[in-house]
């Protein structure tokens, strides 16, 4: 089933796993066949398992000898991965498996992302699974659909399916760290309604396109002052419509509502005599924005081409103003920092994705918060802005935020252990992401939960990669933490 690229690394039985997860497509909404292939992976060994009808698959097995008294624990994962590519990637995520390479200490995909979001989990829990001499208290495997897009996997569990009252999530991307909170999140969809018009035949057709930006977690990066491809091309439009007269015919940007998006695309038309003032005012704009994010984005283009074939059709004029408006006022990146944990952004919202279709123009943006009530303050703000453009606004993927639990005995047990195997404590924090033991934990009473996991770079972009070195490491913490769970 593997291309044998990870063979020979170590932990082999992880990478052998984590490459077979590899060769089957899991995109969100697309996780029927690795369920099944998790459901056919229990059955094999004899192990208890559950598929539910969200896709969702617990796998049980019972104590090793001498751990019988312990307490169960779960370990958690999610099984889909964000679906990111480079633009001139030839890659089908419906059906083609990730193409992995090795360099250095690194796994790396060829030109996608790399799903060790959140691959790694899932391959670290069949590992153990399939080891009869890794000594464990009774666990259970909890592998979740659907989490990139709303955690609704997470959300269909039924709690009867779960015994366990210890959590450990491995969906952390920083060795050394432990997540003892996260954000909560809501996805907000804005619709500018469509009124099209036809194209006057005199006018010619061009595209400006936003590239090379660096992207990223719209969480774990949106404190690192990357560019917004949306909300760039939201600066340029401005512009060009209150100084020149142009027609829009569509305005697309991002793919994913939880990435930054790194690129954008903007077909207007324009009159002959002023294309050239036109390109002249990109130009402008790609120096501009080249110095302003000459730090986090040095390779940022803005480019401007001439489009052999027109659009038939056209925004209204009302229209176009309404989406201009809505993409220039819309909030985007940081709202507030926490002041409990320093560096810690307390909430944010990111524009991940705008679409033009025959019937308006649709905003997605992924709002987080580990504070309730400053995640609804974004909604109302967005929903505010929404009505004054005459813009429809819904509501979708309302999860809640994990409160420290400052009783936590499984968090006693890995500072033990890391400290024990590091001789230094481990990082404690907080991250401004959603995970599910926000979802979990206020679905199952009294759960102790922790999250942890290998060192990942760049996830939810094609620059994906993870640690090898890193994951033995992990391995080796998480086998330590199972013996001595009390």
């Amino acid at each position: 089933m593997t291309n044998n690229v990870l063979n020979n690394l170590n932990p082999t039985e992880v990478f052998k796993y984590f490459e077979e997860l590899s060769q089957i497509p899991r995109g969100s909404g697309n996780e029927k066949e690795v369920s099944d292939y998790l459901v056919n992976f229990a059955k094999e060994r004899n192990l208890d398992v559950i598929q539910d009808a969200a896709l969702n698959v617990i796998i049980k097995k019972k104590a090793t000898a001498g751990y019988e008294n312990r307490p169960a624990v779960i370990i958690q994962g999610h099984m889909d991965m964000v679906c990111e590519k480079n633009v001139d990637t030839v890659h089908d995520f419906t059906k083609d498996p990730i193409k992995l390479r090795v360099v250095e200490d690194m796994v790396y995909a060829t030109g996608t992302t790399l799903g060790a979001d959140n691959g790694i989990a899932v391959a670290m829990g069949l590992a153990i699974l399939d080891s009869k001499n890794i000594e464990h208290p009774a666990l259970e495997l909890l592998v979740t659909s659907a989490e990139e897009t709303g955690m609704d996997g997470a959300a269909a569990l039924d709690p009867k399916n779960v015994d366990g009252r210890i959590l450990i999530n491995i969906d952390s991307e920083e060795e050394g760290t432990l997540l003892v909170s996260c954000a909560g999140g809501l996805t907000t969809k804005v619709t500018v309604p469509a009124v099209w018009e036809e194209a006057d035949k005199n006018l010619e057709a061009c595209v400006i396109r936003i590239r090379g930006l660096k992207g990223g977690h719209s969480g774990m990066e949106i404190n690192k002052g990357r560019g917004n491809s949306n909300k760039l091309m939201g600066r340029i439009l401005r512009d060009l419509t209150d100084n020149l007269e142009l027609r829009i015919s569509e305005v697309n940007g991002g793919s994913k509502h939880n990435a930054i998006p790194r690129e954008a695309d903007a077909v207007i038309l324009v009159k002959p005599e002023e294309k050239s003032m036109i390109q002249t005012k990109v130009a402008q704009w790609e120096s501009t924005l080249k110095d302003e994010l000459r730090t986090p984005d040095p390779d940022l283009r803005v480019e401007f081409e001439a489009l052999a074939t027109a659009p038939t059709k056209v925004l209204s004029k009302t229209s176009a103003e309404s989406l201009v408006n809505y993409l220039y006022l819309v909030p985007d990146g940081i709202n507030s920092m926490s002041m409990d944990i320093e560096g810690l952004v307390e909430s944010s919202i990111n524009l991940g994705v705008i679409t033009t279709s025959q019937e308006g123009i649709e905003f997605i943006s992924a709002m987080r918060s580990s504070v309730k009530s400053l995640k609804m303050e974004l909604f109302t703000r967005v929903s505010t802005i929404a009505k004054l453009v005459g813009a429809k606004v819904a509501a979708e993927s309302d999860y809640p935020e994990w409160a420290y639990n400052p009783d936590s005995k499984i968090r006693n047990v890995f500072i033990e252990v890391y400290e024990k195997m590091n001789g230094k404590k481990p990082h404690i924090t907080a991250i401004h992401a959603g995970l599910e033991c926000g979802l979990l934990g206020e679905k199952f009473s009294g759960l102790d939960m922790i999250s942890f996991g290998p060192n990942l770079y760049d996830v939810h972009t094609p620059d994906e990669h993870m640690s090898i070195s890193s994951v033995q490491r992990m391995w080796d913490y998480l086998l330590e933490v199972l013996k001595n769970v009390k």
